[in-house]
């Protein structure tokens, strides 16, 4: 769940619950890293995605091995990716919004011989955390894996992949099923990173979704290890849902998946077209799936994105339109 200072006119509310200390984490992270990284608008142009709603970032080579250096150690010791956004966010108007005809994608089941050695408990196989690091700091997020048809894509918040706007994470690794520092099903690096271009190049919060494609460490495919959730875009507003994700500031550690389940209503300051849903998960938690329905069988439609400070126990997610759907596709293929 990301922090920040709202850009609401009249009012001093705080789009997130910012610490004194997380701006000094944001600059640093806005600095222009080497090593490979390009800006969003550089990576767009050189890869020539197929739709201008979307930036995609080839992962070079070098740094794709994500998963050797998250040690244990430095998994415990992540900052929470709340930190990462800066004070004044881009917000959308309602018609900026684009709904194009709903579009649903069926779940994809795991292969029954890539279950894990691991009992299983409180755990579900497809959710996990997600460690990356910007601006040679590490964070941590939640993260889902999502049907597609390479099998290998992984879905977040925008601010878990991108500084929106600004550069792309390094080391982004996924760890489904995560549990007490245990990886009953490895980690998985990604190779490709993929923002809508309003996040990667406006910062606009109403875009906050972000999706990597991952390298398996055995051979098996993400959806056949882990299964993948299907999806749906451009729904009804004021659905019910389910929200996972692995809340790491107090008074939650980090170390086990925890859950929410309410109504969503829209932005009470209309500084977004996200939507709001009963739930004190903090950070840590971003980019963790939201469904529709009741518990975690039912199609992902958002994920945990931020909440205003003075609302308390609400964590709003963005609206899952044309735009998401669009970049959904050009990460999935």
């Amino acid at each position: 769940m990301i922090t920040g200072t709202s850009v609401n006119t009249g009012k001093s509310t705080k789009l997130g619950r910012i610490r004194s200390g997380a701006l000094a984490a944001l600059a640093v992270g806005a600095l222009c890293l080497t090593g490979g990284l390009v800006s969003a608008g550089a990576a767009n142009a050189a890869t020539g995605a197929d739709s201008a709603d979307v930036t995609r970032w080839v992962v070079p080579q070098f740094q794709e091995g994500g998963a050797s250096y998250w040690t244990p150690e430095r998994m415990r010791a992540a900052i929470p990716g709340d930190v990462l956004v800066s004070d004044n966010v881009a917000s959308a108007r309602a018609t900026d919004v684009r709904v194009g005809p709903q579009k649903s994608v069926a779940k994809q089941k795991a292969v029954p011989q890539a279950a894990p050695t691991a009992a299983q408990a409180t755990t579900i196989s497809n959710i996990g955390k997600v460690f990356f690091t910007l601006g040679g700091a590490n964070y941590v997020c939640s993260g889902n894996a999502i049907a597609a048809a390479n099998e290998s894509t992984v879905v977040t918040a925008g601010h878990c992949v991108n500084e929106g706007p600004g550069a792309f994470a390094t080391k982004f690794t996924f760890v489904p099923a995560y549990d007490n520092g245990a990886a009953p099903f490895g980690q998985w690096s990604a190779t490709e990173l993929y923002a809508p271009t309003q996040w990667a190049s406006g910062g606009d919060i109403t875009y906050d979704t972000g999706f990597a494609v991952v390298a398996s460490p055995t051979g098996t495919s993400l959806s056949d290890t882990v299964g993948a959730s299907g999806a749906s875009f451009n729904n009804s507003r004021g659905l019910t849902y389910s929200a996972y994700g692995y809340p790491a500031a107090a008074p939650f550690n980090g170390e086990t998946l925890e859950s929410c389940y309410g109504t969503a209503t829209d932005d009470p300051y209309a500084q977004s077209e996200s939507q709001g849903i009963p739930c004190n998960m903090t950070g840590g938690s971003s980019g963790g799936p939201w469904f529709i329905g009741s518990g975690s069988t039912g199609l992902q439609n958002s994920v945990n994105s931020f909440g205003y400070s003075n609302i308390q126990n609400t964590m709003f997610g963005p609206y899952w339109g044309s735009v998401i759907a669009n970049t959904y596709a050009a990460a999935a293929a």
